[in-house]
């Protein structure tokens, strides 16, 4: 890297014959500031995919807490014609606020976002994220504060209670951010 010597210019007032005078260290000229790095956001699909691949860590060990806590708590489904697939049956539980499934939402969402922000504080990335190798800046190129991690794990559970619009915003924005990115101040790029 090179440095500036001081350009020694003739002083503009100072008549024929004076001494030159050096620049004032504001009037100096900069080096050329190096070129911005070209980064490339990653879209809905690549992100649904990650998130595919996080659900997937997520989900069995949500499972597990939620079995091992509904024994200790002593808290569970009604046993009588249970079918996993019966949406009319699903519904009908949360509209009654059945104590096993709301524990077991909550514990689900607890992990969830548990899981997210470790991964995006420590790591700046989720697994699923690592895997398509992607990971989370915030909008000047860092990686994210913990600060920003914790705004944008707020987004995830504000794009959700708007019946995931604020995921699919994703695929329609021009910048490709969904409502927890706008949230935090994030992009998910290719890493």
């Amino acid at each position: 890297m090179s440095e500036i010597e001081p350009v020694l210019l003739r002083d503009q007032a100072a008549g024929p014959g004076m001494p030159a005078s050096p620049l004032a260290p504001h009037q100096l000229e900069r080096p050329a500031v190096r070129g911005a790095a070209t980064v490339h956001v990653m879209g809905f699909w690549w992100r649904a995919l990650a998130a595919a691949i996080d659900l997937a860590v997520i989900a069995p060990a949500a499972m597990l807490v939620t079995l091992i806590v509904s024994k200790i708590a002593g808290v569970g489904l009604p046993p009588s014609n249970l079918r996993l697939l019966d949406v009319d049956m699903w519904i009908d539980l949360m509209l009654a606020t059945d104590p096993a499934l709301v524990m077991a939402m909550v514990l689900f969402v607890a992990i969830g976002l548990t899981y997210l922000l470790v991964f995006h504080i420590v790591l700046g990335r989720t697994l699923g994220m690592r895997a398509l190798k992607m990971r989370i800046i915030d909008v000047y190129g860092d990686r994210p504060s913990p600060a920003r991690c914790t705004a944008r794990c707020a987004g995830y559970l504000a794009g959700a209670a708007t019946l995931f619009l604020g995921f699919f915003w994703i695929g329609f924005d021009s910048e490709k951010r969904g409502l927890h990115d706008w949230i935090a101040g994030t992009y998910v790029i290719r890493a």
